[in-house]
């Protein structure tokens, strides 16, 4: 039954009107529908490449500001109110839209960059020759994040570590010290109050 089935339809693809229907609509519909699928390919190929060329130049413009602003803070003891206030401006616009990249490692770049820039403005009154090899390397890891993101990845999550472990180990320390220079204050407070109070009695 199946192949007399089967027989009667290659007969009747062999036949005048079978072939009439193959070449007049079933060919052009299936060469319709495959020009179709490969032209939403090549534009969806197209769109793919424009979003990641955008995205690219967003990631280098963002890495570009946050560079010059490297320099600016190697500088910062040098610069005026105005100009530090632009240059913050700029740097907030910038690490911004660092974080909002769908780049792997995006918010660590920025926590990075912002660490490394607020240390650089804190020792920009004493640096010297160490200040250009700061601003280098700082330079040399947003490059690095632009280009191998993974890769600069790991390393910022390494950094942000340690400077987390540096910095709880110095706020301990203030710590400590508030709690000392207290309890040293208690101390030489007391006999002077015991003496007050010794006076007035008699």
């Amino acid at each position: 039954m199946l192949l007399q089935w089967w027989n009667g339809i290659v007969n009747w693809f062999n036949s005048y009107e079978g072939n009439r229907v193959l070449t007049d609509a079933i060919l052009p519909f299936v060469a319709i529908l495959a020009a179709g699928i490969i032209a939403g390919l090549i534009a969806r190929g197209s769109i793919k490449r424009l979003i990641a060329q955008q995205e690219r130049r967003f990631k280098a413009s963002a890495v570009e500001t946050l560079i010059a602003a490297g320099r600016k803070a190697a500088a910062w003891n040098n610069l005026g109110a105005q100009e530090k206030e632009h240059v913050e401006h700029q740097t907030s616009e910038a690490e911004v839209r660092v974080r909002m990249l769908p780049s792997s490692g995006a918010s660590l770049a920025a926590d990075w960059a912002a660490l490394k820039l607020a240390a650089m403005k804190r020792n920009s009154a004493n640096y010297t020759f160490q200040a250009d090899q700061d601003v280098l390397d700082y330079q040399d890891g947003l490059i690095a994040w632009h280009a191998k993101p993974s890769l600069a990845k790991k390393l910022f999550a390494q950094d942000l570590a340690a400077w987390k472990y540096d910095g709880g180990a110095v706020e301990d320390q203030l710590v400590t010290k508030q709690r000392e220079w207290a309890s040293q204050q208690k101390t030489e407070a007391t006999p002077t109050f015991q003496a007050t109070a010794a006076g007035d009695r008699n």
